[in-house]
């Protein structure tokens, strides 16, 4: 059993900001539910989702396959992170561990989360589960690039915010459905965002491995590149919100499971949007003439972003192409 010791240690217990978004968060949806009773049972059911498939087939073990995470701070096992698991490391053998340089393997196993895995809100569950299921919240893909690195012998840990949408993202994410958008309008914000870094040669690198480039397409933003950090390209972080944690804490997603289990219809439509979000993105991408040609269109024009306070609707990051 776990020591608290250990647990303080690992940050498996919030820092006292994160308590409070997570507090915030829950009442903020929970009188959301209960002010918009008619509502909740009018949308309760209203959508189903069918999960795609999985993008990529799952790599065979092989018992001569190595884990090169050690007992050490961002190198360890963490609660949702088992680098070691057989799946884990079948995968981080494929993408090159003990071969290539940490760098190279760091921008590899972020070109495979962010391209493979798509945008789904489910329960949070570990790592080993997200790459099975091939899909998951941003804090899903976390863990699992966190994964992958360490298994690799690279540290990693996580970089997480409380984030002001785009307005592209408001749109796909929260105007869908009218439960969401009241419980983000509530609060001002999106209760939690995050990406990775990981050490290498003496210095921290930022992968945001969540949005894929198609969802950056229908958003109208630059295709994210590892190393680069989103804060100022997609995102805004409410000011005092960063946080540097070994591991993801425990409580983490307990608003969303709330919202799965009470409001299944509104997760669906949410995940419905994402789905036609992607196609959107693709259907950009080929009409630009692929990958490289939008990306460089885009990040010609020099967007800045910038916050926006509208009325009823709290903070929206939104784009000035001034």
């Amino acid at each position: 059993m776990i020591s608290f010791r250990e647990m303080k240690e690992k940050n498996y217990i919030p820092p006292r900001p994160m308590i409070l978004m997570m507090v915030k968060g829950a009442i903020s949806l929970t009188k959301v539910l209960l002010f918009n009773f008619r509502t909740l049972k009018k949308t309760r059911y209203k959508a189903t989702y069918i999960r795609p498939e999985r993008r990529y087939e799952l790599p065979r073990y092989q018992p001569w396959m190595k884990c090169y995470a050690r007992n050490e701070k961002y190198l360890r096992e963490t609660l949702y992170v088992k680098p070691c698991a057989k799946e884990i490391v079948a995968l981080a053998n494929e993408l090159g561990a003990g071969e290539k340089d940490d760098y190279e393997f760091a921008r590899d196993a972020f070109e495979f989360v962010k391209r493979n895995l798509f945008l789904e809100f489910v329960e949070m569950d570990d790592a080993v589960s997200t790459l099975k299921r091939g899909s998951g919240t941003c804090l899903h893909m976390l863990n699992l690039y966190v994964a992958l690195c360490r298994a690799a012998g690279i540290k990693a840990r996580y970089k997480l915010y409380a984030l002001s949408m785009i307005d592209a993202w408001y749109n796909a994410l929260v105007a869908v459905d009218p439960l969401m958008k009241k419980w983000y309008d509530a609060m001002g914000f999106f209760t939690l965002h995050g990406e990775a870094e990981v050490y290498i040669d003496g210095k921290w690198y930022a992968a945001d491995v969540a949005p894929t480039p198609e969802r950056q397409a229908a958003a109208g933003i630059p295709i994210t590149k590892f190393g680069e950090d989103s804060i100022g390209v997609w995102t805004y972080a409410l000011p005092g919100s960063i946080l540097h944690l070994e591991s993801l804490p425990y409580g983490i997603g307990s608003s969303l499971k709330l919202l799965l289990k009470i409001a299944p219809g509104t997760v669906a439509t949410i995940n419905n949007s994402i789905l036609r979000q992607i196609e959107e993105g693709r259907r950009i991408i080929e009409e630009a003439g692929g990958e490289k040609a939008y990306d460089e269109m885009v990040r010609r024009k020099k967007k800045k972003p910038v916050v926006e306070l509208k009325e009823r609707e709290g903070l929206v990051f939104k784009y000035d192409e001034n």
